[in-house]
């Protein structure tokens, strides 16, 4: 498996994130890494792959453990996400902020991270890379009690989750443990 440890990230978009995708691996390659781009390669390739055509095959690449994480790019980045969370063990998500990213990877394990080409400005892509590929599911970036346990409790119900079981228990979780979190204001 190609891991972030060793610099190795895989980046797909189509056609609309092309652009912010070719900022984001400039960027990166600048910094040692190795990135790994499955397309859309071009602004002027003929007969680009659709958003949920790429978002598959990215997903797919996760999934057969070819790639630890992966930075996809569309339009809105929605359907991009969608797709590539069709494949199992793919957790992906949306964002467009450093603080989402952040939050993405450090409490939701995300390793498919999505950006819109409309919403997200190439300076703020750049940023939101460095952030995501900089961390780890609760790694300290969050100073909460208990929100690294609180937050891998859910990632491995997820990664569990089928939903015949679930449906078969009258849509109740099993659940794996519990660990309290509430929301406070952060001590001085």
């Amino acid at each position: 498996m190609k891991k972030v440890k060793d610099k190795h990230i895989l980046v797909a978009a189509d056609f609309a994130g092309f652009p912010l995708k070719e900022v984001v691996v400039a960027h990166l390659q600048k910094k040692g890494w190795t990135v790994t781009d499955i397309g859309v390669r071009s602004e002027t390739e003929e007969d680009p792959e659709m958003f949920h055509r790429i978002g598959l095959k990215a997903g797919a690449k996760i999934s057969e453990g070819e790639f630890e994480r992966a930075l996809l790019f569309c339009g809105t980045g929605m359907g991009i996400h969608i797709a590539a969370s069709k494949c199992p063990g793919v957790f992906a998500g949306v964002v467009e902020s450093v603080p989402a990213a952040l939050r993405a990877i450090t409490g939701n394990n995300v390793n498919v991270l999505a950006m819109g080409a409309f919403y997200v400005a190439p300076q703020m892509a750049k940023d939101i890379a460095d952030a995501y590929l900089s961390h780890n599911l609760g790694d300290g970036y969050e100073w909460w009690p208990n929100f690294y346990e609180f937050h891998k409790v859910a990632c491995d119900e997820l990664d569990q989750f089928d939903y015949e079981t679930f449906k078969a228990n009258g849509f109740e979780v099993k659940k794996l443990a519990d660990y309290p979190l509430e929301l406070m204001d952060k001590p001085e």
